[in-house]
């Protein structure tokens, strides 16, 4: 699943793709498929996003893709590339399991490996997830894994075989942003694998600031799924991920505590 993509155009300004596991994507934005009230906002909002990278939750959906009430049935392989998640696993070993019957199910190579280990944050399992991404890794999987904003995960991650690393912004479905701006630029310094901002974008000025941090791409779903309107909330994560995505390669004047003349002061007429 996934593969004959037709591309988007490259929006102007930017750097080139975004290259993860030998695969260039024009979009830096990846977008989910849960809590919509409807398959069809569903698929009006990824159409706005223009997203191409889309994450399906193995362990959530019918893989039947005849299946019309089904969410796989509305999302066309040539027209997005689907990648499997293992969202709702808590052990390393539920994780392997359903990334394995992803593979059978037809879906790509590509993972996107939760694994959670509290309920209440919905923070993941360090320790499972760096089991599961040795083995999936091992195994031919090109793992991106979901993890905490902790730099020696990250690191662990990447010497596990992980093909981009993607630290949370803050808990999953929070709404609340970025919390830790320098360990997401700290991670993003050490890793030479893509860094994916996931989990905890609320709304347009989360993904600018988030790309402003210089990430290679930003991953949400319930910021699209819970808005009033998910399609018009899809547009502007869309012009925002590029926003921020400019504004990183742009360069920000230094901050100030004290006003600095925009103009100059030599040469004023009297």
């Amino acid at each position: 699943m996934g593969s004959g993509l037709k591309k988007p155009e490259t929006p102007s300004g930017l750097d080139g793709s975004l290259h993860v596991g030998g695969v260039d994507f024009v979009s830096r934005l990846i977008v989910g498929t849960g809590k919509y009230k409807t398959n069809e906002v569903m698929v009006r909002a990824i159409r706005a996003s223009e997203a191409e990278v889309v994450t399906v939750a193995v362990r959530r959906i019918d893989l039947d893709q005849k299946n019309e009430q089904g969410i796989l049935h509305h999302l066309r392989p040539d027209e997005f590339f689907l990648l499997a998640n293992t969202a709702g696993c808590s052990t390393a070993e539920d994780a392997i399991r359903y990334a394995r019957l992803a593979r059978a199910a037809g879906f790509n190579d590509f993972l996107k490996l939760e694994v959670i280990g509290d309920a209440n944050t919905l923070l993941p399992d360090v320790h499972g997830t760096l089991e599961a991404a040795k083995t999936l890794a091992g195994e031919g999987f090109k793992v991106m894994a979901y993890t905490n904003d902790d730099l020696i995960t990250a690191l662990r991650l990447e010497d596990a075989g992980c093909v981009a690393v993607m630290p949370l912004a803050s808990p999953i479905g929070s709404g609340l942003g970025m919390v830790n701006p320098y360990f997401i630029r700290e991670i993003k310094r050490r890793l030479s694998v893509p860094v994916i901002v996931d989990a905890g974008v609320g709304t347009a000025s989360d993904a600018c600031v988030t790309m402003e941090q210089g990430v290679d791409g930003i991953l949400m779903n319930t910021a699209l799924a819970a808005a009033d309107d998910p399609v018009q909330m899809a547009l502007a994560m869309k012009h925002a991920t590029v926003a921020g995505r400019l504004a990183f390669l742009a360069g920000r004047m230094p901050s100030s505590e004290i006003a600095i003349p925009s103009s100059p002061v030599i040469g004023m007429l009297d």
